[in-house]
């Protein structure tokens, strides 16, 4: 037998075992903190990227009591549990000029409104001038006192194309800011 030829030497093991268990901790730790996280809400950032009222309770435009065809598209919902006063028309307004501003997007959304109450003649013959497609609906008031919560007066909605409530703006709302809401959720978004 030649010495100088060594035989290769047993592989340990311990170290096999730790390297399969560096791999499952690897593989399985990302899921366990992630999942430790949500539960226990520790390390979840405060920050948020839109503007309005996030609706992530699953509300519809029904629970909501708007009466109506669900449209296929995004819609820019205006909501008045009273009269249209003067904060509605500057919502009706501002919801045109959102669409308007989504250019080439212009056909994924559109714009409406829903009243508990008849509008004033004045503004009726305004409305079907002016603004000749912004669809109008019935609005059931209890419906909407308990489905809109502690929002009060004239309120701005984005709706899916599914009539599901995604956010909410109060009247007064920067409409740069919902228009910026309303393009990044077309974006994302594989419907409507």
């Amino acid at each position: 037998m030649n010495p100088a030829i060594a035989m290769p030497e047993a592989p340990r093991k311990g170290r096999g075992r730790l390297q399969l268990l560096l791999i499952l901790a690897i593989v399985i730790g990302p899921m366990l903190l992630a999942s430790a996280m949500y539960k226990w809400r520790f390390w979840v950032p405060e920050t948020r990227s839109y503007h309005g009222v996030l609706i992530g309770d699953g509300r519809t435009l029904a629970d909501l009591g708007v009466q109506g065809e669900v449209q296929p598209v995004w819609q820019i919902l205006v909501t008045a549990p009273g009269a249209c006063d003067a904060d509605c028309q500057q919502l009706v307004y501002l919801a045109r000029q959102i669409q308007i501003g989504l250019n080439r997007e212009t056909g994924r959304a559109s714009h409406a409104l829903a009243l508990a109450e008849a509008l004033p003649a004045d503004y009726q013959a305004k409305l079907e001038r002016e603004y000749p497609r912004l669809g109008r609906y019935p609005l059931d008031p209890q419906a909407y006192d308990k489905a809109s919560g502690t929002a009060s007066g004239a309120q701005l909605w984005l709706v899916d194309p599914h009539g599901n409530l995604v956010l909410r703006y109060p009247a007064g709302s920067d409409g740069k800011a919902i228009l910026d809401d309303l393009r990044y959720l077309l974006k994302i978004s594989l419907i409507g």
